[in-house]
This record gives C-alpha cells, sequence and structure tokens, in this order.
C-alpha cells in the first residue's frame, strides 16, 4: 500500500474508530471485547482497503466486517455462563436518583448481551446506529426481509427483558444513546 494509501486509511479510521467502538460495545457488551473487534475489523478493512475506498459505501462496508467478525467470535467459542439459583437484583429507575440513567443503560445492555447475534446486530444497526431496513440488509448481507423478521423477534426479546418494561418502548436506546 503506497503512502497516500495509508494517510487515507488512516483518516478513515481516526473519523470512525470512537463510532466503530461504541458500536462493537453494544455487539460484544464489553469494553475490551470492543476494541479487539474494531482492530480485527479495520484489520480485515486495510487488507482490502484499495477496493474498499473505491466502493461507493465503505462505512456500510466496515460495519458489515464488524458484525461478521462478531459472529465469527461466536463461531470460534461460546461465551461462558454462570448458571446460579439466585436471580441479580433487579434494576429499575430509582425516584430522585441520577444514576437511572445509568441503570437503564445497565439494563439495555443485559438485555441486548441475552440476544442471538444476528438479532443483536439488526437491532443496533436499525435502533442505535439509525440505519433504513435496506441499510442494516446491505451492512449484514442478507435480504430487508431478513432484517424485518430479525427485528421484530429482537424487539419482543427486548420488551419480555424482565428490567426494561418500565421503559417506553423507544425509550431503551434513545435513552442510553448518548452514554455509550
Amino acid at each position: 500500500m503506497g503512502i497516500d494509501d495509508e494517510a487515507e486509511f488512516s483518516s478513515f479510521v481516526q473519523g470512525r474508530w470512537n463510532g466503530l467502538v461504541r458500536t462493537a460495545y453494544l455487539l460484544t457488551g464489553n469494553r475490551h471485547d470492543a476494541e479487539d473487534l474494531a482492530q480485527t475489523a479495520l484489520t480485515k478493512v486495510y487488507a482490502s482497503w484499495r477496493r474498499v475506498r473505491r466502493s461507493d459505501h465503505p462505512d456500510a462496508y466496515l460495519r458489515r466486517v464488524l458484525v461478521t467478525c462478531n459472529i465469527d467470535r461466536f463461531r470460534k467459542r461460546r461465551p461462558h455462563e454462570h448458571p446460579t439459583d439466585e436471580l441479580p437484583e433487579p434494576y429499575g429507575p430509582r425516584q430522585g436518583d441520577a444514576s437511572h440513567q445509568v441503570d437503564q443503560r445497565q439494563v439495555l445492555l443485559a438485555a441486548l448481551a441475552g440476544l442471538p447475534p444476528r438479532q443483536r446486530a439488526v437491532v443496533v444497526l436499525r435502533y442505535w446506529e439509525d440505519l433504513s431496513a435496506e441499510q442494516t440488509a446491505a451492512a449484514l448481507g442478507c435480504s430487508v426481509g431478513t432484517v424485518k423478521s430479525q427485528a421484530a423477534k429482537g424487539l419482543a426479546k427486548l420488551r419480555a427483558f424482565p428490567g426494561l418494561h418500565p421503559l417506553t418502548p423507544a425509550a431503551p436506546l434513545e435513552a442510553c444513546h448518548d452514554q455509550a
């Protein structure tokens, strides 16, 4: 890769790093995994940079690589779950407590972590990244119908998540968006 390509890629990364890590965090639920995932995605994009930069939508390509790398993580190893006899203390907004938005965010992240990777990717791209169904389908390499069905299933699971029901259907993502 030439010096101009290196500079262009470096500029591309600098302009997208924070948003990329934020999206990766929503997909992984862990800051360290998110940074690793973002770096892995950027490594793959770097390898194809000449072709990617000529495409009409390098951001969509990067998001698709990010989601694919996240799905690959699950293929290689399953996250470790630790079943217990006791349920964790339920989250809920406390009257007069300014930290209730942090609590809401934690509940949302726990709910997102409970979704299968494909549903989580659709919900994050559609409702957090505010992509259209068509843009989400392009990023995931699937049909618009698949995006719609995965979004419906994912939202149904989020609505059924115990800690989210005090929140309105649109509030979880909007209330926590600025904090990611």
